[in-house]
């Protein structure tokens, strides 16, 4: 059974600190076990932050034995600024010595790929069977990755990555880990900051419908971490 441990911190500088430490010791109690780890990246403010406290303080983290992917990203040219893989490279994979061949980017609009289904359909063949972390954000009507209330992106149960191509928010074309896909983590850690968020922090928490609160559905197979600054848990 999933265990669900919930921390308050003071503010969103804080909440980063403790996801890049809560990686840390993942990623090398993995290392320790296997030799290797995977984890699953994310974009937004605390998902940016959070890899910049890496990148000032890796710790034990051994880079060249990691694979990297992330949880969505925005299907556009792969220098625009929104894309989650450009924010990862210049706030942290730039800076330490990962394997290029063990960094798995989703397919850019201008990659190998031009039409979002085939690069979701790529993007599938590359997952691996369980990842060690899942790090992930929260809007605040409750989305994770690119799985929004009452879309056929949330409802999936078979697919571990789809195409959106009417995200409520743009850009419109998206490429997204399902559900089922973020379950395959042994840990899943929710970083959420703000007022605006308490209410679908309280009702995901609360055990909310995923299709209604799609963070609700965000559960690690072994622990589900969230990590919530003073304001988005002032609702529990």
């Amino acid at each position: 059974m999933t265990e669900t441990t919930v921390r308050r911190f003071a503010d969103p500088d804080e909440v980063a600190v403790a996801a890049a430490a809560l990686f840390r010791n993942v990623v090398v109690a993995a290392q320790r076990a296997r030799g290797s780890a995977a984890v699953v990246l994310t974009g937004g403010g605390v998902g940016i932050a959070t890899l910049a406290q890496l990148r000032d303080e890796p710790g034990e983290v051994d880079w060249r034995q990691l694979d990297i992917y992330w949880g969505d990203d925005r299907f556009v040219p792969g220098a625009d600024p929104d894309r989650n893989e450009l924010q990862a490279r210049h706030a942290l994979l730039d800076h330490v010595s990962v394997d290029p061949a063990r960094v798995h980017a989703i397919s850019a609009s201008d990659g190998p790929q031009p039409d979002p289904a085939d690069a979701a359909a790529a993007y599938a063949q590359l997952l691996p069977d369980r990842f060690d972390l899942h790090l992930l954000g929260m809007g605040p009507e409750g989305h994770v990755n690119s799985l929004f209330p009452h879309t056929d992106a949330v409802r999936e149960t078979a697919l571990s990555v789809v195409a959106v191509t009417d995200s409520p928010k743009p850009p419109p074309i998206r490429v997204t880990l399902t559900i089922p896909a973020i379950r395959r983590a042994h840990t899943v850690c929710l970083t959420v900051t703000g007022a605006a968020k308490a209410d679908a922090v309280a009702a995901a928490i609360g055990g909310a419908d995923p299709v209604d609160v799609p963070a609700a559905g965000a559960q690690g197979s072994a622990e589900t971490v969230w990590l919530l600054d003073r304001s988005a848990a002032g609702r529990l």
